[in-house]
């Protein structure tokens, strides 16, 4: 479950709760509520403690910058010149 979705479920699940005064036979829409807002919870929980850290964990490795290779122009800047 991605961020977005735990954050919809959330909301949706804080829709059927607090602002829906709806009977449906059969079914408790706080209870469906509830457990939408209990899930959403539980997602933006695992996404930001457990997968969160793996992508915030990228790590670029770098060899180093070899020398010019034999024959070509050397490139200089301001800082390499002398007046």
């Amino acid at each position: 479950m991605r961020l977005g979705t735990a954050i919809v479920l959330l909301a949706l699940g804080a829709i059927l709760t607090f602002a829906l005064r709806v009977d449906v036979s059969g079914v408790d829409l706080q209870v469906v509520g509830w457990i939408l807002m209990i899930v959403g919870a539980l997602g933006i929980v695992l996404e930001l403690a457990i997968w969160g850290p793996r992508q915030r964990r990228r790590v670029t490795h770098t060899d180093g910058y070899a020398g010019p290779a034999a024959g070509a122009p050397v490139q200089r800047t301001t800082t390499d010149e002398t007046y």
